[in-house]
């Protein structure tokens, strides 16, 4: 049986077989003797390249035929496609500037065209050749045979002519011709080569046979010679000409690859010039990598992919699995045959091995192939099996990243088809709507985390901008809550307003999840024919291999792993278990840590940071623990694996000697040894592979029920007949009109109208009874409770609901034929310059964008801004607060040339003084003057003055009232009452002491506008500081013992590894020594048994020992990065954006506990298997140390070069990723917004161009993978073929030992390139411990000390007092405090006035020591800066203006550390007054167990002011600093949180308050007047009031309520 495998299966039964040794006998042809009957054969065989000739002509007469015109034009009308363009035509070279380009030039330039006439004259040559040849030879006999040789010879002649026809062609006529003319001359001339190499070349690899034609003698080597440089070479090393996907839009630069030969695309070398520029630059940037090829341009892969994935090109629905596989049907096929040939090329070595080592064994005498053959088998097989592999990868890649271009587009498209509703509802019962501000310091976890990542795949907490009401922030306009309903009513909004929010958050945070997790898994996923055909391929050639070597004994090993099959199978489930586990713990350490990290300031405030860090402290233990649970699995399973193969090698081999009673040779041992490998890996493929299949399968379909089930606009949802004849299309009469008649609009159509508003969003309905018609050219306002539907009447003009109509006159009319612009009330922004948001792809006019900026209040804001309207917005507007956002929305609607202006409450998120200003001067001003506008807003009061027509919206869903103003008051008391209450707000508000300048001028640019400081990004290796913080980390205090243990013990692993080997070798040795009936069996596999047991064991104790510092090192890392980050100071906090501290607690922990600690753990491990691989090979072969030196090397070097390059391309693709995902999630987050302005095409452009840019790295980063692979594969191949054959011809070795050092040899190649690339993944997640190492070294608070803590007493009194107190915000600052003294008493009540930038936050800060200060504050007695911050902050409670709350219950939020209970808590909330803004019969009443969003944005702020009062009266503390709210809480709740203040504190409380309106103040037992960092005044407010120059006397004379404040200081100054 084993004789079958002597020679290539392609070379049996055709040329030899090598057991038959009849073919020595075969006679020669071609003008010598024939002695023997075989001679057809030859003749045969010399026939074949007429016989591909004759192939040739017909095909090439079929092509021509097809690009005649005429047949072009019937083929068009058959089909009904267009007629290409004609054939004829020259592709013109890319970058022709206009003029016709040489004929060179056309057939692809020099270098093509002169490998186009060396093939000419090759042919020729040829054809000189053959006819010499006939002439010397055919006058030499007249026998028949000769007679028959001369028709061969004419043959021949005639396939030279042909080909040299085709040549000269190829080299004349235009580029197709050409093209078509070179493929059949290359065709011909292949198969001729292919018959002189069969005949002539490969008996000279044998040792029986002669090569047929050597009678001809030079000239049968110098054809030979010509025709290999003809056939070979010129194919394979000439360029290819670039062919443009579209002829009409050539590339102005070809990409290599477009153009490379057929070696360069298999060697990459078309990547040298990106590599060597890599790796002489710095940092390669992106300008510098390779052109994109056009077929990878997003709208050519729109082009290619649309018709078989868009559900509105594909007739026939169908999984999205089936048109990916239609798109890229070619590749596909392409990839099955690489992976077949991959399977061939892996038994190349165990096939080689055993040949080689038989013919040590048994000599020359039954060898019928050269021992050469099999060397070069173990160079060419690994070569080409890489080849196969690379190319493989090469294509999946190119599909990988094709495929997530053409899934995030088709995304992309379909979703500006979807209708935007929300899901689920997903606000709790008791929940309020979000009045705060959204700042970059109280944005939502996912915003932050998501903005610094450029991934907005978690943006759902903020991400709609159709809410109603989520935003009303910090105005006036929130200020129509009435009485105790006023939040219940918010909740209703939140809960029954269609989009009010979070309202499509679901929708969207599952539109971001398909282009980010779900393409990643299908990413992952992707490699689905290796389960389906390379393991079934790879177990069913190895069991045939093992069975033909070994007999029916490879049965037995097959059952002894099936049999074992299922243990792996249990423990990966048992895996899987605790991942799931893991995976929750760590999701829990992550929220707490991004809570944190959101709120740090806050914590900072509150002194909290010791108990914080033990409560994350204690969350990341939970975490190790299960980590550790997980590797130790991993360890068990891993062993399984390892020893599975070698149970069925051991059961094989015993079954082999003792069963069947046959000698084990060392060439069956070797070879069997490397099959049993093949076996493993598949195992470890498969398991592998599973899980992400799986997972691919549930993402495809995600996405096909995505395109096929997301509900879509009225214009895209497919109707029935009956329900098309109902639908009447709007705007079809009424073209001029803006308006809606008898008809009602819901969110979903499954909802028809018939359900009654109620508590689920999904069931509103608006209905229009009767009709609504608006005002042209004048400012319409839509007024309404919250709830009633004003956001619904506007999506209902923009088509966004469904329409159903009442009757046959029923329409809805918005005409666009003037265009639309809206304004969203949850302002919408993309991540771009605040100019470009205004802009909006409009032409700038600097004349109207200025006057824009000032009617939209916008010039202070941009002063602030050192590089004014040039600043990034970030991420979802991370840069700007609410009302800078709303503004910049409103500003692009404005500024748009729009006749009709759609805006939705675009003045909940502004102050009094604001709103007033646009009012004023946008409102009123010249360039909304003619414009139509609709105007949705909670705020009468504020709008009355240009309300030139009201629609008044009721609860439910239907107009209660329209036309004039005073009209529609008169039919609506309730809207009276609120106006009334809202006037009076607008006066109190108007009482502020320091209102900001709303437009004073804007300062010059000054900088670039990039976000923040610049992140630092480490270039080159990972550096030493990083390095030794996690190495000392995993050492611990014995460092040295743990590096030995891990080390030592593996030494021992691999030398055993090693050994076992070489045991076997020894063991078939025993077989050639002694008489079979002599080797003691079970003495030999007792002993590999042993070696296996203590390989097992000393491995186990490494990992265990190495996984216990890698865990070590974690918790040690966690914690001082915490710790750091928790010190740190506020001036660092502030430069550095929340989301960056986040990723480091995050991602890059992650990281460091797994990627990193593996990647670590395999170099070592790789590094001593090499090591003692390479050992074996020189105890063997000495002379092998200098090749073995110079084979590491070379890997090394290029190892270096690729890791050099890959950091750089791996940098520009990540940056070039997050684009894609920030524009795609800002457009999704904007999508009513996108289609109202009418720029879904700009969009769609935008994508376009952000995917190429992304597509061009990425390209480029998976390609320099493979330029790495194939070239340390080869290394590795040329030094194992190099050893083998040094064993055979250059020592004497025997065949045992031989084997072994061949094995050591292939291990050691196949290990090169796993190391170089591990290395690279190390340095790669080593950019995590960097970015760590960067966030443990920033400047810190002082450290706690045992000198700082205060007597146990203290405070035991609220007294303060203050001695030359300055104060800095960095140590070279200018002072923002100048040596300001005063006392206060405890007990008294402080209040703290002065105009904006006077310092009245700055001395908050220096209170509590937040900023750098000089002189003394005296805190009961006790100097605060002799004490721990943690002490001194802990005993004090500032109460901000909008107070920043954690996410959880109530009951978590006043008591962080459980160190209260309930009653405590319940108190705390009655004292502080909550109670007595709700009814316990109120449903939604606040509870303790009442649900926080982070942040408390489900709260307003009048509620958080409220909860941050309970907590500081829960801590007790003796100083209170409250920097008082404004016009952002309604007067009942500021009411009695002033009652509170005055009557539930503990008289000994000392009350500082910050005042921005000056009734809050004036009872206060002394009064604080700053002024430019100065004390101006300080005493009781009734002895500075007869101060007729004193600056409290000014403010009070200057305000509304000079009466009423003079009152209330009267009756505050003490009697007598």
């Amino acid at each position: 049986m084993a004789a079958n495998w002597h020679i290539p299966t392609w070379i049996q039964g055709t040329q030899v077989v090598l057991d038959q040794p009849t073919f020595a006998s075969h006679s020669m042809y071609m003008g010598i003797n024939l002695v023997n009957e075989h001679h057809e054969t030859w003749n045969e065989s010399l026939a074949y390249p007429a016989g591909a000739a004759v192939v040739s002509a017909v095909l090439l007469s079929l092509q021509l035929i097809s690009r005649a015109p005429p047949v072009q034009r019937l083929y068009a009308k058959l089909t009904g496609a267009e007629v290409s363009a004609k054939q004829g035509e020259d592709v013109e070279a890319a970058g022709n500037s206009g003029e016709r380009p040489s004929h060179i030039t056309q057939l692809g330039g020099p270098v093509i065209f002169a490998f186009k006439v060396t093939r000419l004259l090759s042919s020729v040559a040829l054809l000189a050749l053959s006819i010499t040849s006939l002439a010397i030879n055919g006058d030499e006999d007249d026998d028949e045979y000769f007679h028959d040789s001369r028709w061969v010879a004419f043959g021949l002649i005639g396939v030279y002519i042909y080909a040299s026809l085709l040549a000269f062609v190829s080299v004349i006529t235009h580029f197709s011709l050409s093209t078509l003319a070179a493929r059949h001359a290359a065709f011909v001339l292949l198969v001729t080569w292919g018959v002189y190499f069969y005949r002539d070349a490969w008996p000279l690899a044998t040792f029986t046979l002669q090569p047929r034609d050597a009678a001809e003698g030079l000239f049968l080597w110098l054809k030979f010679a010509v025709l290999t440089v003809a056939a070979i070479i010129v194919p394979i090393f000439s360029p290819r000409a670039y062919t443009p996907v579209d002829p009409k839009d050539p590339m102005s630069e070809a990409n290599p690859e477009q153009t490379a030969s057929i070696f360069s695309m298999s060697m990459y070398t078309f990547l040298d010039g990106i590599i060597f520029k890599a790796y002489r630059m710095p940092h390669l940037p992106w300008d510098e990598l390779p052109p994109l090829a056009d077929y990878d341009y997003a709208k050519n892969l729109v082009s290619r992919s649309f018709p078989h994935l868009d559900p509105f090109k594909v007739f026939k629905r169908h999984h999205i699995f089936f048109g990916i596989m239609k798109v890229f049907r070619a590749e596909y096929l392409l990839l099955s045959v690489l992976l077949l040939i991959r399977v061939a090329a892996t038994f190349a070595s165990p096939i080689g091995i055993y040949r080689l080592l038989q013919y040590l064994e048994t000599g020359k005498d039954s060898a019928g192939v050269r021992p050469w053959v099999w060397i070069s088998w173990l160079f060419l097989g690994p070569v080409f099996g890489a080849m196969a592999i690379q190319f493989y990868i090469f294509n999946t890649t190119h599909m990988l990243v094709q495929a997530e271009a053409i899934i995030t587009q088709l995304v992309f498209d379909h979703s500006l088809r979807i209708r935007m509703k929300s899901e689920t509802s997903q606000s709790p019962a008791g929940s309020r709507a979000s009045t705060a501000v959204h700042t970059p310091d109280n944005a939502s976890i996912a915003e932050v985390t998501d903005a610094e990542q450029g991934s907005p795949s978690r943006s759902n907490e903020n991400g709609s901008e159709d809410e109603t009401v989520h935003a009303s922030t910090a105005s006036t306009t929130s200020a129509t809550t009435t009485k105790k309903g006023s939040d219940t009513k918010k909740t209703e909004e939140k809960l029954a307003t269609p989009g009010s929010g979070p309202p499509t958050g679901n929708l969207i945070g599952r539109i971001n999840n398909l282009v980010t997790t779900d393409l990643n898994n299908l990413v992952d996923g992707r490699d689905f024919l290796f389960i389906v055909l390379y393991a079934p391929a790879q177990i069913i050639i190895a069991i045939i291999f093992l069975y033909v070597i070994l007999g029916w004994s490879a049965f037995v090993g097959m059952a002894a792993m099936l049999l074992l099959f299922p243990i792996p199978g249990y423990i990966a489930s048992m895996i899987q278990g605790v991942q799931t586990e893991k995976m929750k713990k760590t999701d829990a350490r992550v929220q707490d840590v991004t809570e944190t990290m959101n709120v740090i300031r806050m914590i900072k405030l509150f002194g909290w940071e010791p108990k914080v860090a033990d409560q994350l402290a204690g969350k990341r233990e939970d975490e190790l623990k299960y980590i550790w649970k997980y590797k130790v699995l991993e360890l068990i399973n891993g062993n399984i694996n390892y020893v599975i193969p070698i149970v069925t090698m051991v059961a094989t081999f015993v079954t082999y000697t003792v069963f069947m009673g046959r000698e084990l040779t060392a060439s069956r041992v070797f070879s069997s040894m490397s099959v049993f490998d093949v076996l493993r890996d598949q195992l470890h493929t498969v398991f592998s592979l599973v899980p992400s299949m799986i997972q691919a399968k549930v993402s495809l379909d995600r996405i096909t029920e995505f395109l096929h089930e997301t509900e879509l606009l009225d214009e895209f949802a497919d109707k029935d007949a009956e329900s098309t004849e109902l639908v009447i299309p709007p705007r079809t009469t009424e073209n001029d009109v803006i308006g809606i008649r008898q008809a009602a609009f819901t969110w979903s159509n499954t909802n028809d109208g018939s359900v009654t508003p109620g508590p689920s969003r999904r069931n509103f309905t608006l209905r229009i009874e009767e009709e609504v018609i608006f005002k042209r050219g004048k400012v319409n306002i839509i007024v309404g409770p919250t709830g009633s539907g004003k956001t619904s009447l506007l999506m209902a003009l923009l088509g966004e609901l469904h329409y159903i109509p009442a009757g046959p006159d029923s329409f809805v009319s918005l005409p666009r034929a003037g265009g639309v612009a809206y304004a969203a009330q949850e302002s919408w922004v993309q991540n771009e310059t605040i100019r470009d948001n205004i802009l909006f792809g409009a032409p700038y006019d600097e004349d109207r964008y200025n006057k824009v900026i000032s009617q939209c209040a916008l010039k202070r804001d941009l002063s602030l801004f050192d590089a004014g309207d040039a600043t990034e917005v970030g991420e979802k507007g991370l840069t700007l607060s609410g009302g800078q956002k709303a503004r910049i929305t409103l500003a692009r609607a404005v500024y748009s040339s729009a006749e009709i202006l759609l805006l939705d409450d675009v003045l909940a998120a502004l102050d009094v003084h604001t709103s007033r200003w646009i009012v004023d001067n946008c409102f009123k001003g010249e360039l909304l003057r003619g414009r139509t506008v609709l105007l949705v807003t909670h705020n009468v009061a504020m709008a009355s003055p240009i309300a030139e027509y009201v629609v008044s919206l009721g609860t439910d869903g239907r107009i209660v009232s329209q036309g004039t103003l005073s009209k529609v008051l008169a039919k609506d008391k309730k809207l009276l009452e609120e106006l009334a209450e809202e006037r009076e707000e607008l006066k109190k508000a108007s009482n502020e002491v320091d209102p900001v300048a709303i437009n004073e001028e804007a300062a010059p640019p000054a900088t670039d506008g990039k976000l923040v400081v610049a992140e630092e990004i480490a270039e080159g290796h990972i550096s030493w500081p990083a390095l030794r913080l996690y190495l000392s980390g995993m050492g611990g205090a014995h460092s040295f013992l743990f590096w030995l243990a891990v080390v030592g013990f593996l030494v021992i692993c691999e030398f055993m590894g090693v050994f076992q080997t070489y045991w076997l070798g020894y063991w078939a040795q025993q077989y050639e020594d002694h008489d079979q009936a002599e080797v003691k069996v079970f003495f030999y596999l007792a002993v590999y048994i042993t070696l296996l047991v203590v390989a097992i064991t000393v491995y186990c104790s490494s990992f265990l020992v190495y996984l216990f510092g890698s865990l070590r090192a974690s918790r040690i890392i966690h914690k001082t990065l915490v710790q750091s980050v928790l010190s740190s100071t506020l001036r660092w906090l502030d430069k550095t954006p929340t989301s960056r501290i986040i990723t480091r607690c995050t991602q890059d922990i992650q990281c460091i506990d797994g990627p990193l600690a593996n990647h670590l753990g395999w170099v070592i491990e790789l590094s001593v298997s090499m090591l003692m691989k390479f050992l074996a090979v020189i105890s063997f072969s000495p002379i092998f140390t200098i090749p073995g030196a110079i084979v590491a090397a070379i890997g090394g070097w290029c190892g270096q070069i690729y890791m050099k390059a890959q950091l750089s391309v791996k940098r520009e693709m990540s940056n070039a990723r997050a684009p894609v995902l920030g524009h795609f999630g800002a457009a999704i987050a904007g999508l009513t917004s996108i289609r109202a302005y009418g720029a879904q095409d700009r969009f769609r452009k935008e994508s376009y161009r952000r995917i190429d840019r992304y597509v061009r790295a990425g390209r480029t980063f998976y390609n320099l993978n493979r330029w790495v692979s194939i070239r340390i594969e080869a290394l590795g191949a040329l030094f194992a073929a190099c050893l083998a054959a040094y064993l055979v011809y250059g020592s004497h070795a025997r065949a045992a030992n031989t084997g072994f050092s061949l094995n050591m040899a292939v291990g050691f190649s196949a290990m090169i390139l796993w190391w170089i690339r591990i290395l690279n993944e190390f340095e790669v997640n080593g950019n995590s411990l960097e970015r760590i190492q960067q966030y443990v070294t920033i400047e810190q608070e002082p450290k706690a000390t045992v000198d700082g803590v205060p007597p146990a007493y203290w405070p035991a009194s609220g007294s303060m007092r203050v001695e030359k107190l300055s104060a800095r915000y960095t140590p070279d600052g200018p002072r923002v405090l100048h040596e300001i003294s005063f006392e206060i008493k405890a007990g008294e009540r402080v209040g703290i006035v002065g105009r904006t930038g006077s310092g009245k936050s700055s001395l908050t800060l220096a209170l509590l020591r937040l900023i750098f200060t000089e002189g003394k504050v005296y805190y009961d007695g006790i100097a605060t800066d002799s004490v721990n911050l943690d002490a001194l902050r802990s005993n004090i409670t500032i109460i901000p203006q909008v107070p920043e709350l954690l996410s959880g219950t109530l009951r978590q939020n006043l008591d962080p550390f459980t160190q209260y209970d309930d009653a405590v808590l319940n108190d705390a909330l009655r004292a502080a007054g909550l109670f007595s803004l709700q009814d316990e019969s109120d449903e939604g009443r606040i509870t303790l167990d009442s649900p926080i969003s982070s942040g408390g944005s489900n709260l307003s702020v009048g509620q958080r002011q409220i909860l941050a009062l309970a907590r500081a009266i829960v801590r007790q503390s003796k100083l209170l600093i409250l920097d008082e709210a404004t016009s952002a809480i309604d007067y009942e709740t500021d009411t009695i949180i002033q009652n509170s203040l005055r009557k539930e504190l503990g008289s000994d409380v000392t009350i500082l308050t910050i005042a921005h309106r000056l009734q809050t103040i004036m009872d206060a037992d002394k009064i604080l007047v700053l002024d430019a960092g100065h004390i101006a005044e300080f005493g009781s407010p009734s002895e500075l009031l007869k101060n007729e120059k004193g600056m409290l006397r000014g403010l009070v004379d200057e305000s509304g309520d000079k009466d009423a404040l003079y009152a209330m200081a009267s009756a505050a100054a003490p009697s007598g």
